[in-house]
């Protein structure tokens, strides 16, 4: 028989459980590591049924959030989330606000180079050898013409991806990471039938001579450059269908 709570809110309990718990872990109330009750436990505090408690404890596990041992010793702890680990769900919800909200692509454009124009000061000073030479690979695939449009816009990803690693600081590739995983291929998904390879992988190769050379001011040029030339790409497109 189900709890007079569960009766009257039995599509939001779970949820209401997963956020009271989710919200003693961001408040440090849990602790990392730290041992959730038994089910039978918060089945009694929440007073639902352990079917209910269950579905919360799905719904945290999915955040990574939580984790489950099996054994004498096992039951649902707090996890370590790392930005590597959330990369995924960042990336995931960026793609759903973009597809399910009418962002307009000069928005989304603005805010994609805004922030990675954020990072190449950062990048031009810190970025490794190996992720140098991870953007001139990339650059390298671009100019080939065999490569397939998805091919290339992997690759496109890749490198400001590469670049924005370049910052050497996870809070800005965390936030980054819907921007350039999730507005980019949107961009070039929009793009791909007016752009000129050439001309963008002649952007590419002058913004990873400019953080070779440790030049920002370079970087930040080429990337504002990249901005413009997206942006009329899309004005093009637009007009073209306009006049259709």
């Amino acid at each position: 028989m189900k709890s007079e709570s569960e009766e009257k809110r039995p599509a939001d309990l779970s949820a209401q459980i997963a956020g009271s718990i989710r919200d003693a872990i961001v408040s440090g109330a849990l602790i990392v590591d730290a041992r959730l009750p038994s089910e039978a436990e918060l089945s009694e505090q929440f007073n639902v049924s352990r079917p209910t408690v269950r579905e919360a404890l799905k719904r945290l596990a999915a955040q990574s959030l939580i984790r489950t041992q099996r054994g004498a010793t096992g039951g649902a702890f707090v996890n370590r989330l790392s930005y590597e680990e959330a990369y995924g769900q960042q990336i995931t919800t960026s793609t759903l606000l973009l597809s399910m909200n009418d962002v307009d692509f000069a928005t989304a454009c603005e805010a994609r180079f805004a922030l990675e124009r954020a990072c190449a000061p950062l990048a031009a000073e810190r970025r490794s050898a190996d992720q140098l030479a991870t953007m001139r690979t990339e650059v390298y695939r671009q100019a080939q013409p065999g490569l397939s449009d998805e091919g290339f816009c992997a690759s496109d990803v890749a490198f400001h991806r590469a670049l924005v690693d370049g910052a050497h600081n996870p809070v800005l590739s965390y936030q980054l990471a819907g921007a350039v995983e999730a507005m980019q291929p949107l961009m070039n998904m929009i793009t791909f039938t007016a752009r000129s390879r050439e001309v963008i992988v002649g952007l590419h190769t002058r913004l990873a001579d400019a953080l070779e050379a440790r030049d920002a001011t370079a970087a930040d040029q080429q990337l504002a450059q990249l901005a413009e030339y997206t942006a009329e790409l899309f004005d093009k497109l637009r007009r073209a269908r306009q006049g259709a």
